[in-house]
């Protein structure tokens, strides 16, 4: 009897070390590798007010999303036609390899950065360059279920650079005569403090390239309150008063243009589509460089804790 009791408990005690480390081999489990996070969703959405640190990747700062498709990098630089390019990828714009969640990208244009990959929940993850201490948090969507529209108008500011000029075709009959009539194109520049436009009282018809702009100034794009598809439009010209308006999106060419102290409608053409491509800017070309479009963060930049943790 005594035999039998010592033999149940050794055979006791080896079940139980052997169910510890079964225990052990289970939570050593690498899981998920960075291939397949990184593929887990079809869209990463940048979203650039959260980014942490002083420094910029360029290919970040002006991408709206970015896709990983075995080996290939594909990005949404546009708002324009945001959605519908590339089947709602965007466009190629380089190539990455991926290995012990450390996301290597050779960029067309920008050229190579290294990413260390961390994840922070089941849809986000944040990719930290430690070249320059800057952290970028993208949030992970199916195409099906990413709201394109929400980018669209919550990125209207970019939209309306992303044409060389803006056409007047179209005033309304009912409302006052005043000075913003003789107005006929409208320009929204790039770059620089990001808020610069330019008009014109030139024929219609004419060539963006060709156009002498007669007034200059800075607008700003602000929200309507309950009313996520309507925009305000303010023009502060440098020598005279403010236009104020409200501004309608009719599609991604033509945009609306109320002008509530006259009560006049206009509308605007795009013209001169600038699409931000993998290729450098040449003469007489319509692309555009990474120099020209940066999304700036609506925050003040903060310091990065991280402060460069690769070994």
């Amino acid at each position: 009897m005594k035999t039998i009791k010592i033999l149940l408990s050794v055979t006791l005690m080896a079940t139980l070390f052997t169910s510890c480390y079964t225990e052990v081999i289970v939570e050593d489990d690498p899981g998920i590798s960075i291939h397949q996070l990184l593929a887990s969703h079809e869209l990463w959405y940048v979203d650039i007010n959260q980014t942490v640190g002083y420094g910029t990747t360029p290919f970040l700062q002006k991408a709206f999303t970015i896709s990983f498709r075995n080996g290939v990098l594909y990005a949404n630089n546009n708002i324009v036609g945001i959605g519908e390019s590339g089947n709602g990828y965007g466009i190629d714009v380089g190539e990455y390899d991926a290995y012990d969640m450390i996301l290597d990208v050779y960029h067309d244009i920008d050229g190579f950065e290294t990413f260390d990959v961390y994840q922070v929940d089941g849809n986000t993850i944040e990719l930290y360059n430690p070249n320059n201490d800057t952290s970028y948090f993208l949030e992970g969507y199916q195409r099906s279920n990413f709201d394109y529209d929400f980018v669209f108008y919550d990125n209207i500011h970019y939209f309306l650079q992303e044409y060389e000029a803006w056409e007047k075709t179209y005033t309304s009959e009912f409302g006052a005569i005043n000075e913003f009539d003789n107005e006929n194109y409208l320009q929204f520049l790039a770059g620089g403090n990001d808020s610069d436009f330019r008009s014109s009282q030139d024929d219609p018809g004419m060539n963006p390239q060709n156009l002498q702009w007669d007034y200059t100034g800075i607008y700003g794009v602000g929200d309507v309150t309950g009313n996520m598809y309507l925009k305000t439009l303010t023009l502060d010209y440098d020598y005279f008063d403010n236009e104020y308006f409200e501004l309608s999106v009719i599609n991604d060419g033509k945009i609306e243009l109320y002008h509530p102290s006259s009560e006049t409608a206009y509308e605007f053409e795009g013209r001169g589509y600038i699409q931000y491509l993998k290729t450098a800017k040449t003469k007489g070309d319509t692309t555009s460089n990474t120099d020209d479009k940066m999304r700036k963060q609506r925050k003040d930049k903060v310091s990065n804790p991280r402060e460069n943790t690769r070994v």
